[in-house]
């Protein structure tokens, strides 16, 4: 059996991301694991020819006041709030990796077709370049459409 004692909880802070969260708590709590939650803000773009580095982590209060919001229903889960700086896919397996973390449970949009294409996918590259196992998490098919139609009122 896999011994994990750290998970990684990416969060974009969307409902997919909740719900994932709550198994990553699960998880957490059931194999007595630290749970590290990060939150990775792309870099700035920056118009060609210009340089400009982009300010650390700490100059985002209102992100790093999100993140402190996001509670475990467990006390006995020791959670580890994280945000960083960067290209979202390359922090999050860097993360994991310094963390020695054996388990990354993560919220996927579940985007098909042109919009996957067009918008890529965080979750599929994560998949794709983690040293560890990646558990993706979608929402519950009732959930999805109850969003669509709440969306098209």
């Amino acid at each position: 059996m896999l011994a994990i004692r750290a998970i990684l909880h990416p969060t974009d802070f969307s409902d997919n991301s909740k719900q994932a969260f709550d198994l990553a708590c699960s998880l957490a709590r059931d194999h007595r694991a630290r749970l590290i939650v990060v939150h990775v803000l792309p870099e700035p773009r920056v118009p060609l020819g210009g340089i400009m580095t982009p300010p650390p982590a700490e100059d985002y209060p209102e992100v790093k006041k999100q993140l402190q919001q996001i509670k475990v229903s467990d006390s006995r889960i020791v959670l580890d709030r994280r945000l960083a700086v960067g290209d979202p896919v390359t922090e999050i397996c860097r993360l994991a990796r310094n963390t020695k973390c054996r388990l990354i449970v993560m919220g996927t949009h579940g985007r098909k077709g042109l919009n996957r294409f067009l918008m890529g996918s965080v979750a599929e590259q994560v998949v794709r370049k983690a040293d560890c196992p990646v558990l993706t998490v979608r929402l519950p098919i009732r959930i999805r459409r109850r969003q669509r139609t709440l969306s098209k009122v």
